[in-house]
């Protein structure tokens, strides 16, 4: 895979589907990636940690999919390491502010318009680049995602939109459902889908690429129609429990 492939991924019409993926196993990697278009790794609910990310990153780059990885809140670290690892998107959740935006999308970004530190073997090497044109490239390609879920991201959503480096936003419903102060969890609730339509409308007006979770097909073609180019669908763990549930209930009638 091409290290901006991604990049050419979002400049589609199709909306890109990502296989979601809360368990460390690299062989369940694999199936997700070859069902879907690129996978998230989730780095904040999931179970992996930085070996799983590695060798799911590692999968990813093999098999010519993107790999993205959602970090914890605040984790710029991390966010610096994935990429190291090979990922070239990164979701940073619970995003208050520009200014959250702005550090999160320049962690990501080579000095001097970024704070990221060179180190970059390993996703040098899956890519088949040296070094150096991969430094060359990689501000351009690797894509910044911040999570649009509480009421002071959405408050603050054209400042966070007009952040130059930026490369766009991830919809969270569900934690955006609660912080819209509707009376608990309702992701698919009317208030929620309105909120949802308004963040698209406005990200894909300021140029910025546009994400979101879906908690099914239904969703993914609703959130779709509302212009999000790129969609993480169920989990991998949702797909088990609801695969598990038609066989025993195929059996039992």
């Amino acid at each position: 895979m091409a290290l901006n492939g991604l990049r050419d991924l979002l400049s589609r019409p199709d909306p890109v589907l990502c296989g979601w993926s809360s368990l460390a196993d690299p062989v369940v990697h694999e199936i997700l990636l070859h069902a879907f278009d690129a996978l998230v790794l989730d780095g904040q609910h999931g179970l992996q940690g930085v070996a799983d990310l590695r060798e799911g990153c590692a999968r990813a780059a093999l098999l010519g999919k993107p790999a993205i990885v959602r970090v914890a809140p605040g984790d710029l670290a991390l966010a610096g390491r994935v990429v190291d690892l090979g990922a070239t998107g990164v979701i940073l959740p619970m995003v208050e502010s520009a200014d959250d935006a702005a550090a999160f999308a320049r962690a990501l970004r080579y000095m001097p318009g970024g704070t990221r530190s060179f180190g970059p073997t390993r996703a040098a090497d899956l890519f088949g680049m040296a070094p150096r044109d991969y430094l060359a490239a990689a501000d351009e390609a690797v894509v910044s995602f911040a999570m649009i879920e509480t009421a002071g991201a959405y408050a603050d959503l054209d400042a966070i939109l007009a952040v130059p480096e930026l490369g766009g936003i991830f919809i969270g419903p569900s934690d955006l459902s609660m912080a819209l102060g509707q009376g608990g969890l309702d992701p698919k609730g009317e208030a929620t889908s309105k909120a949802i339509a308004d963040i698209a409308a406005r990200a894909r007006a300021a140029g910025k690429a546009v994400a979101i979770y879906a908690l099914d097909a239904d969703d993914a073609r609703r959130y779709a129609s509302m212009g999000c180019q790129l969609i993480g669908i169920a989990s991998d763990v949702g797909i088990l429990k609801a695969g598990c549930a038609r066989l025993v209930e195929g059996f039992r009638g």
